[in-house]
C-alpha cells in the first residue's frame, strides 16, 4: 500500500536561501537537457521535432498500455528525427528472459540501444525473471546488443513503496555494477517541485562518491490540475508551501504552469555548489513536446536578454 506523501521516509532536506539569479547558470543547466514521450506521442515528436536540438536525448516509455510494436517505432521515430532514443526496460514488466531480448534485438535494429533507462517498474510482483533493474544491468544483455550508457533511477524526496536506506544501497549497487562493466552511467530523478530536496540529494549521492551525471526530472508547462495529480500518485511532495515555491497557488488549479522558478533557482544553487558535479535537466512532458521545446527556447532567449554584470 502506497503510504501517504507525508509520511515518506524521503532524505531530510536542509532550507536554503538562493542567490540571486545567476543567467549563465541558467544557461548551464538548461543546456544539453533531455526529454521524455510516450510510445503514443510518434506524432507530437513529428510536430515538435523542429523546436528539439539535433542529438537531444528522448527517453521513450515502457508502460503498460503499450505493445512491442509501438515501443520500438517510437525509438525509431526518436532516431530517424535525429535524437537520441533513451529506450525504457522496465524490469518488473519482462515476462522472460527471451521477451528481454526480443526487445532489445528490435531496438538495436533500429539503432536504438546505445543508451537505455533501467529502472524497476510498477507491478508489485515481477512478471518474470527480473524482480528489478540490478538484474537487468548484471544480465550481460545490455553489453551484448550494444547498449553502452545505462540511466537509473534516483528519488530526491524518496520513493512512496521503499525505504530510503534501500533507495541509497540500490543506487550505490547499480553504480557499481556499470562501473565494473565499464557502462556509461546516468542518474535520471523523479521530478521535483522544491529545489531543497534535490540538492540535498545531489550533496548525499558524490558523498557516497558517485560520479555520474546526475539529470533532474521537472515537470515541462502543464496544467495545474494535471502536475498536482501526477506528483501526488507518484509521491512527490506537493503541499501548499511547495507549490507556492515551484511558482503556482492550489487556489487557482485552471491555470497552466511552468518549472522557470525551479529552473532559476536551482541553477543558481548548483553555481554556488561546484561540487555538485555534472547536472543537467529532464523534463518529463505529459505529453506536451512541443511545449516543452518552445519553454526551454523562451527561457534560454530570456536568459541571454538578461544583463550581465
Amino acid at each position: 500500500m502506497t503510504r501517504p506523501a507525508a509520511q515518506r521516509k524521503g532524505p531530510r532536506s536542509v532550507s536554503r536561501h538562493t542567490p540571486a539569479a545567476d543567467p549563465e547558470a541558467a544557461r548551464k543547466l538548461i543546456s544539453d537537457f533531455s526529454l521524455e514521450m510516450t510510445g503514443k506521442d510518434v506524432a507530437a515528436l513529428e510536430e515538435a521535432a523542429s523546436a528539439i536540438p539535433p542529438g537531444t536525448k528522448i527517453n521513450v516509455t515502457f508502460l503498460g498500455n503499450e505493445d512491442l510494436d509501438m515501443r520500438v517505432a517510437a525509438a525509431k521515430a526518436v532516431a530517424d528525427l535525429g535524437f537520441i532514443p533513451v529506450p525504457h526496460i522496465s524490469a518488473r514488466r519482462l515476462a522472460s528472459e527471451a521477451q528481454l531480448e526480443e526487445f532489445l534485438g528490435r531496438l538495436q535494429e533500429v539503432g536504438a540501444t546505445g543508451h537505455v533507462f533501467a529502472v524497476g517498474g510498477d507491478p508489485a510482483e515481477p512478471e518474470g525473471p527480473y524482480p528489478d533493474s540490478l538484474s537487468v544491468i548484471r544480465s550481460g544483455l545490455l553489453q551484448a546488443h550494444g547498449v553502452t550508457e545505462v540511466s537509473i533511477a534516483g528519488y530526491p524526496e524518496g520513493h512512496p513503496d521503499i525505504e530510503t536506506d534501500v533507495l541509497w544501497r540500490h543506487l550505490e549497487d547499480k553504480a557499481a555494477a556499470l562501473k565494473e562493466q565499464e557502462l556509461g552511467a546516468v542518474i535520471l530523478t523523479q521530478f521535483a517541485f522544491d529545489t531543497d530536496p534535490v540538492m540535498t540529494w545531489i550533496e548525499q549521492v558524490r558523498d557516497r562518491g558517485i560520479d555520474a551525471q546526475i539529470r533532474i526530472g521537472t515537470p515541462g508547462p502543464a496544467g495545474i490540475k494535471r502536475l498536482i495529480g501526477f506528483a501526488r500518485r507518484f509521491g512527490v511532495g506537493a503541499n501548499a508551501m511547495i507549490v507556492k515555491k515551484y511558482g503556482f497557488s492550489l487556489t487557482n488549479l485552471m491555470g497552466t504552469a511552468g518549472p522557470d522558478r525551479f529552473v532559476s533557482d536551482l541553477s543558481t544553487l548548483l553555481a554556488a555548489q561546484p561540487a555538485s558535479g555534472d547536472v543537467k535537466l529532464h523534463f518529463y512532458t505529459f505529453g506536451g513536446l512541443l511545449a516543452t521545446a518552445e519553454w526551454v527556447q523562451q527561457y534560454g532567449a530570456s536568459t541571454s536578454s538578461e544583463p550581465r554584470s
